[in-house]
């Protein structure tokens, strides 16, 4: 970071707002009598920093998520995130294999695949434009039997468990552009007539390491992607979560073009050690 003038801050770990995203769950905190977060991530905070001009900027901290018990699962865990003003996603998928590599040196080879044409590879449909009548007759095909009462991105994301998770343990790539569905805080564009959102993943042996957006920077659009989140919650039986204003107020403000990414890195540790789990590279692991 330090060779490619990218400058180091450190957010706060606590934070008087959560995130909105039903598929994380914040810890929360009891600071002064009133409710707070533990970060599922400092993007909200890197963003604002972004917005008031900072420039490229990284930060390498702790991040909390609630229920994330398991092999690869910490509720605590390092993440380094990063922003590069400029950048789209295929930019930053180029600039995170390099960091890849320099922590690991015999790194496999990483391939890149759009979302559609993994999903085409291993299940025969295109993911951008499949009707989720289809998602789920694939996942009963795959032996769920469990309701499918929620919309195409839990769908993509049940049948990603179910198929491709298996089809690509001995594999590393680069997954972009996804379902609209899934696009987080990604922006999006429609290509040939179908939309999609312009994120990524990577994956090695079947373990995410990396997620990474060329961001959105319309506040109007992430305002409705706020409430969409606070409704699939609500369906789900999960507790609304106050979206936060300061977000909204810096891509108001104007967050510049750039591209942005999370990434594991007690993941990419144990992975480089030749580790079966993060509790084998942790020394203070119970």
């Amino acid at each position: 970071m330090s060779e490619r003038s990218i400058l180091e801050v450190s957010p706060s770990l606590a934070d008087r707002y959560g995130v909105t995203d039903p598929a994380l769950q914040s810890i929360e905190a009891t600071i002064n009598g009133e409710p707070w977060f533990l970060q599922t991530s400092p993007e909200f905070a890197l963003k604002r920093l972004l917005s008031l001009g900072s420039g490229d900027i990284y930060s390498l901290a702790k991040a909390f998520r609630s229920d994330e018990v398991g092999r690869w699962h910490r509720p605590e865990f390092t993440m380094l995130e990063w922003y590069r003003c400029g950048f789209d996603h295929h930019d930053l998928m180029t600039e995170v294999e390099q960091l890849v590599r320099y922590c690991w040196s015999d790194a496999p080879a990483i391939e890149r695949l759009s979302h559609s044409d993994l999903f085409d590879d291993i299940l025969g449909f295109d993911s951008l434009c499949v009707s989720e009548s289809c998602l789920v007759e694939a996942a009963h095909a795959l032996g769920y039997s469990g309701p499918c009462e929620r919309d195409k991105g839990w769908l993509l994301d049940l049948l990603w468990v179910l198929a491709i998770e298996p089809a690509i343990k001995d594999r590393a790539f680069f997954v972009y552009d996804f379902p609209i569905e899934q696009a987080a805080l990604a922006r999006a564009s429609v290509v040939f007539g179908v939309p999609r959102a312009h994120r990524f993943e990577l994956v090695i042996n079947g373990l995410e390491l990396a997620n990474g957006f060329w961001e959105l920077t319309d506040p109007v659009e992430q305002e409705r992607r706020f409430r969409e989140d606070n409704t699939k919650r609500r369906a789900m039986g999960l507790g609304e979560v106050q979206a936060d204003p300061r977000l909204l107020e810096a891509l108001k403000r104007g967050l510049p073009e750039c591209a942005g990414v999370a990434l594991g890195v007690d993941r990419l540790l144990a992975l480089a050690s030749g580790l079966s789990s993060l509790n084998e590279l942790d020394p203070f692991a119970d």
